[in-house]
């Protein structure tokens, strides 16, 4: 009786504060229960395939005739997260600019990359005046608060992965500042500038300029990163990931950018990854090859040009289903963020990111 009368007397407490704006920590115990273990993953493992994502993404030529007041592009959004993102972190979709055209220069606080399906080197985006030339499976880099436009000087669409942080920024932080370019939209390109943007990144530099260590324009060619990944091929790998590469700030060594990390990974003909899950998500696009990753119990079966998503805590595992062909995949996760903030963790344990759970403290002893 004296329990059931503190029951109801707590709940007209809890009333009470309610009022006032206030609220029990004891209301929150069920949520601290629920953590033990882990979180459970936000959002689901989906995919979005080639062969639907493609036609409509011609269709959209036809819907927004012209590129200049918006952006083309498909976003994928995950059924299991409400309101829009790829993940809680990150937003995943596929952009097209049309031949001749131009999509217009602006800057946000959003970090972006571009990863390229369709381009012949003559499409290019500026990031703050500088050229990156735009060359199948190239990686460009546009982060935060640069300016960046779009240009295809040719007679063929172009076609690329877009990947940024806005769940993060926006959802989480509430830091979205955006400006479009001033004037005619078309940002100014530096002259003679050639290679210079590679030039710089190497371990021999110009003296007469100060390194620029932070929001970076980056291109890294697709020649170059495929040639690392056949020259790694009979190594060991990764237990996990198979052959498993990071794009990596050349300036500072650290991730590719503050928000975000890309990865390119090969599992070799046949190959079965372990089985493991970590704290952060990850944002798939298949360059090439077919095969399956068990995201819990679902399978995702993948093939050429697919996109897939692994929430973050999720068991997963890849598998080449081909004896004879690699199979490549990139991805963009967010393993800076959880590493910054001290909360990336990885079961089991991998040698290279694994961090090891806090011990819990034993309770005070009673004097």
């Amino acid at each position: 009786m004296a329990q059931a009368q503190a029951q109801k007397d707590l709940k007209v407490f809890d009333e009470e504060l309610s009022q006032l704006h206030l609220r029990g920590q004891w209301l929150y115990d069920d949520l601290l229960v629920k953590a033990i273990g882990g979180p459970q993953p936000r959002g689901v493992p989906y995919i979005w395939k080639w062969d639907a994502v493609y036609p409509k993404l011609i269709e959209a030529c036809t819907a927004l005739p012209e590129s200049f007041t918006a952006r083309r592009s498909l976003l994928f959004n995950n059924p299991g997260i409400p309101g829009h993102g790829t993940t809680h972190t990150l937003l995943m979709g596929v952009q097209i600019i049309k031949p001749g055209e131009v999509a217009w220069a602006h800057r946000h606080t959003m970090a972006a990359i571009r990863f390229v399906i369709k381009g012949d080197g003559k499409v290019y985006t500026a990031v703050d005046g500088e050229i990156c030339p735009m060359e199948d499976y190239d990686l460009i880099l546009t982060p935060t608060w640069t300016w960046h436009d779009h240009h295809n000087p040719t007679q063929e669409s172009t076609i690329w992965v877009d990947a940024l942080d806005v769940p993060l920024v926006i959802g989480g932080l509430n830091v979205p500042f955006y400006e479009p370019y001033p004037g005619e939209r078309i940002q100014p390109l530096k002259e003679d500038e050639g290679d210079y943007l590679q030039l710089r990144a190497r371990t021999v530099r110009p003296t007469w300029e100060r390194p620029k260590k932070e929001n970076y324009p980056m291109r890294y060619r697709w020649a170059d990163t495929e040639a690392q990944l056949k020259a790694l091929a009979k190594g060991p790998g990764s237990p996990y990931d198979g052959v498993a590469l990071e794009y990596v700030n050349p300036v500072t060594g650290g991730p590719t950018l503050a928000t975000l990390s890309c990865w390119m990974q090969m599992l070799r003909p046949g190959e079965r990854t372990k089985r493991h899950r970590h704290t952060s998500s990850a944002i798939y696009f298949v360059v090439r090859g077919e095969g399956t990753t068990m995201v819990g119990e679902k399978a995702l079966e993948w093939g050429k040009h697919d996109c897939f998503v692994i929430p973050n805590w999720a068991w997963h595992e890849h598998i080449n289903r081909s004896q004879g062909e690699e199979a490549i995949l990139f991805s963009v996760n967010d393993i800076p963020i959880m590493q910054a903030f001290g909360l990336y963790r990885e079961e089991p344990e991998n040698s290279l990111y694994a961090v090891e759970a806090p011990p819990v403290p034993a309770p005070p002893r009673r004097r």
